[in-house]
């Protein structure tokens, strides 16, 4: 027998979530229904919509605007990470290694899923570089083959732009490759960006 539309309903919301398939969906539903605590998450959805927005300066997720990292006088505005989503900033500030500002991208190139060019920030970053004031760009995108995609996608951005050009890094190899930022403890994230590098730029024709 089919579930009660409202339940359907329901579990088709949940399976539109990244990563859950039919039978995780059904089990979400269920829990709702039976745990009385969990029916405030329709409330926190409509909070978090409706009291969020995007920071004009860094694209992260943000009570205001700007948010409270690209409104901190103490942070070095000069020097600007470069990450796919919000939670790899909150990875960076639990971390405590890096005092410079960000720009979240959000998302990485990836075909399968449709994620193109078109979808990221990086046009907003082009342009606040184009601003001035910055003097490196340190590019912390996953160490996947996406991430690579996407860091070389914003170093070919940046390098369209006349000179003077910031500098532009890449974090170093102490974030293993195909792992997620935010899943990395404390001491690797600090040897990663105390080793990046310089991008070698391809030399202009």
């Amino acid at each position: 027998m089919a579930y009660p539309e409202p339940l359907e309903a329901l579990v088709a919301a949940f399976e539109r979530f990244p990563g859950i398939g039919r039978r995780s969906a059904e089990r979400l539903a269920f829990h709702v229904l039976r745990d009385p605590e969990a029916r405030g998450l329709a409330a926190a959805i409509e909070r978090a919509l409706h009291e969020t927005r995007r920071c004009a300066t860094c694209q992260n997720v943000s009570a205001g605007d700007p948010c409270a990292i690209c409104a901190d006088p103490a942070r070095d505005a000069g020097l600007v990470c470069v990450v796919e989503e919000p939670r790899q900033v909150e990875a960076f500030e639990r971390s405590g290694a890096f005092r410079g500002r960000y720009h979240v991208l959000f998302g990485a190139l990836n075909p399968a899923d449709g994620t193109e060019e078109r979808h990221l920030t990086t046009a907003r970053l082009v342009e606040r570089v184009r601003r001035g004031g910055i003097r490196e760009v340190v590019l912390a995108t996953d160490p996947d083959a996406e991430g690579e995609a996407t860091a070389l996608h914003v170093l070919e951005a940046l390098d369209a732009l006349p000179e003077p050009r910031p500098i532009v890094t890449r974090i170093a190899r102490g974030a293993p490759a195909g792992a997620a930022l935010e899943y990395l403890h404390k001491g690797v994230l600090e040897d990663a960006l105390a080793g990046r590098r310089p991008i070698r730029r391809r030399p202009s024709s």
